[in-house]
C-alpha cells in the first residue's frame, strides 16, 4: 500500500500544532513535561535558601569565639607621666607622675566602655604684674596644682586576624571620650581661687600584651586632653574679690594636657 507524502507531511503539521496549543493553553501540561525529580533539584543555586541560617550560623560562631577568646570585664592600675603642651602652662606647670585606676567592659572582641581615674600634683610658678606693659611684678606666686581626672571612653580594639603571630598579639587599640577635670592650687601665698571643674575631650591610642597566660595584659597608652579653664585666654588672675583686683599675669594660665601611661591589668 502507497502512502500519499502529501498526506504524511499534513498529519506531522496537524501533531505539531496540537503540541503547541497543548503546551500554550494547559500550563499543567507543560509543568508536568518538564518538572525535574527531587532528586535533580540543586538548592545551592537559590540565592535565598537557607539565608537566615547561614547568617546565624556566622553570629553563633562570633559568639562562641567570643566566649572562648574574648574579655567580659578588666581592671587596670595605672602610672605615668602628665604634662602639658600649648599656651603658658608649658612654662608655669611641670610635668610630674601620675596614679590612677580604669575598669573597662567589653561589648565584644573589639568595642569596649572604660571609665577611669587619674590624679597629679604639679609645681607651679606664675608672676602677676601691676600694668600691661609687664615692667613691674606684684606678687610672684609658687607652690603646687592638683590636677584630678574622670574619664568616660570608648575603646575600638584593630583587627589583627591578617598580621602575624608577634604583631597580632600587641591588640592595638584608639580610644575617644570625654572627662571631667579638677584643677586645685596650693600657693605661698593667698589667691581666691576655688577648684576649678570643667569638662574636656580625650583622645589616645595604645597597644595592650596578653600575660599571666592571658589572664592579665600590660598596656602602653598615650592620651591627648582638650581642657579649658576657666582663666583659658583670659591672661588675667583675681587677687582679691571686688572691682580692680583683676592683674595681668605671666606666663598666661592655659594650655592642654598629655599623657604617657603604662597599665597592669586582670581579665575577667
Amino acid at each position: 500500500m502507497r502512502i500519499n507524502p502529501r498526506l504524511t507531511n499534513l498529519s506531522t503539521m496537524l501533531f505539531v500544532i496540537i503540541f503547541v496549543m497543548l503546551t500554550v493553553f494547559i500550563p499543567g501540561f507543560k509543568a508536568v513535561a518538564q518538572e525535574p525529580t527531587q532528586s535533580e533539584v540543586d538548592e545551592s543555586f537559590d540565592p535565598f535558601a537557607d539565608y537566615s541560617e547561614y547568617e546565624q550560623e556566622s553570629e553563633e560562631e562570633e559568639d562562641i569565639n567570643f566566649l572562648r577568646n574574648g574579655r567580659f570585664l578588666t581592671i587596670a592600675f595605672l602610672g605615668g607621666y602628665r604634662s602639658f603642651i600649648g599656651g603658658g602652662f608649658t612654662q608655669a606647670y611641670k610635668g610630674n607622675l601620675l596614679y590612677g585606676a580604669e575598669f573597662s567592659y567589653f561589648f565584644n572582641l573589639q568595642l569596649a566602655m572604660g571609665l577611669a581615674y587619674t590624679n597629679s600634683d604639679h609645681n607651679v610658678g606664675f608672676s602677676s604684674y601691676k600694668n600691661e606693659t609687664f615692667t613691674s611684678v606684684k606678687e610672684n606666686y609658687n607652690g603646687t596644682v592638683n590636677i584630678q581626672a574622670i574619664d568616660f571612653h570608648m575603646k575600638y580594639y584593630f583587627n589583627t586576624d591578617n598580621v602575624t603571630k608577634g604583631l597580632a598579639d600587641l591588640n592595638p587599640y584608639g580610644l575617644l571620650g570625654t572627662s571631667y577635670n579638677i584643677r586645685t592650687y596650693s600657693l605661698d601665698k593667698n589667691l581666691v581661687s576655688e577648684p576649678d571643674q570643667v569638662f574636656g575631650f580625650k583622645f589616645g591610642a595604645g597597644i595592650e600584651i596578653p600575660i599571666l597566660k592571658r589572664k592579665g595584659y600590660m598596656g602602653l597608652q598615650a592620651n591627648y586632653r582638650y581642657v579649658q579653664f576657666p582663666d583659658e585666654n583670659k591672661g588675667y588672675i583675681s587677687e582679691c574679690e571686688g572691682p580692680g583686683c583683676s592683674f595681668p599675669v605671666r606666663p598666661r594660665l592655659d594650655g592642654d594636657i598629655y599623657e604617657l601611661l603604662v597599665l597592669i591589668g586582670l581579665n575577667f
